[in-house]
């Protein structure tokens, strides 16, 4: 393919907005013949992978980020972990950090993952929903397909992996934290928050 100008603006484009390296946006660009939604595509799926590769790499370095409102009124702190030190003085992983501190202050997720919910929380999750349904007369297979529906609001409204980014709504925390780890090429872990707000007790 013909390298030119517009292609060029294209592979500056894809590298603003994923974060990913020169030669990886050229690659995705070319294999994609000059298409931006399929090199994105492209991108995101090396990005899965790497981030597959990564993830039982030992992660002790990295930074606590903080997010206060400009009301003071309510504010959040996050410890995320990299690999190492040269990684996490990055102002891009600052970055992506104050990124998450902000999102913890904004939407008030409970867990990290959704391993991290009790199952107890699942329980009295189910308990509901059956009170809530239990006048109607609905097969169980529907049944079933509500329920999981009424899951995955959960998970996307308390779980922060699964809360749509602040910044932009069209992706995940999760792929926020996939496209991290294969832009800084490290194993990346948002270990533990704490969010305060004012009278909260």
């Amino acid at each position: 393919m013909a390298v030119d100008k517009e292609f060029m603006a294209k592979v500056k484009e894809l590298r603003k907005e994923s974060g990913a390296g020169f030669m990886d946006c050229r690659k995705a660009l070319e294999e994609a013949q000059g298409d931006m939604d399929k090199a994105r595509k492209i991108l995101k799926q090396k990005g899965l992978k790497i981030a597959e590769k990564k993830a039982g790499r030992e992660a002790r370095e990295g930074v606590i980020a903080s997010y206060i409102h400009f009301s003071s009124r309510f504010g959040s702190l996050v410890e995320i972990n990299c690999e190492t030190d040269f990684v996490a003085r990055t102002d891009g992983f600052k970055t992506f950090a104050n990124d998450v501190a902000l999102q913890i202050a904004g939407m008030c997720p409970k867990y990290i993952t959704r391993e991290d919910v009790p199952e107890e929380e699942i329980a009295r999750l189910r308990e509901e929903f059956e009170e809530t349904i239990a006048s109607e007369n609905i097969p169980d297979d529907i049944k079933e397909k509500r329920w999981q529906g009424k899951l995955e609001s959960f998970y996307r409204e308390y779980v922060l992996l699964d809360q749509p980014f602040v910044k932009d709504q069209s992706k995940t925390m999760k792929e926020l934290l996939t496209e991290a780890i294969a832009r800084f090429g490290e194993n990346i872990v948002i270990r533990r928050f704490v969010r305060f707000e004012l009278g909260e007790v």
